[in-house]
């Protein structure tokens, strides 16, 4: 993955902490500004590769929902999952982790994938004019709500 856009924060916290916090889907409305609720698809109860969920997600009156896949998941380092859309990945994200003398450093990682010649559909879906600012102060903010529920 070469991402288009990567926010570290330093958390006192194992690695194995916030990784597991990270890979429990079910609580990524904890700390995304975007996705307020993520479940497993139907058969799904945790996270491996291969493994699928839906994230719900609102922007303002906007609300829409995607289809994520688990496609690199080593324990207490790494989790990246494709975003589709009816069949098309158009977003990669994911997190990796390093452990630090107190704690760890986790960044997430945003790589975009829509045509330029689609970037308007996503947008009058989202409402998100600027999607690479839009994404950074989300980010930015996950990892500091991540961080305040691991920490504690």
């Amino acid at each position: 993955m070469t991402p288009d856009l990567e926010v570290s924060r330093d958390i006192a916290a194992p690695p194995s902490v916030v990784f597991a916090a990270l890979t429990d889907i079910t609580r990524m409305g904890e700390w995304s500004p975007e996705t307020y609720l993520a479940e497993w698809n139907e058969g799904v109860d945790g996270p491996a590769v291969g493994a699928r969920y839906t994230g719900h997600n609102r922007n303002g009156d906007k609300e829409w929902s995607i289809e994520a896949e688990i496609v690199d998941l080593v324990p207490d380092e790494r989790f990246f999952f494709d975003c589709n859309s009816r069949g098309f990945v158009f977003s990669k994200w994911g997190y990796s982790i390093e452990a630090t003398a107190h704690g760890c450093r986790v960044t997430e990682h945003w790589q975009d994938l829509r045509p330029e010649d689609r970037k308007h559909i996503s947008q009058s879906i989202s409402g998100v004019a600027d999607r690479m600012a839009h994404n950074r102060a989300g980010m930015e903010q996950t990892l500091e709500r991540l961080a305040a529920a691991v920490e504690a």
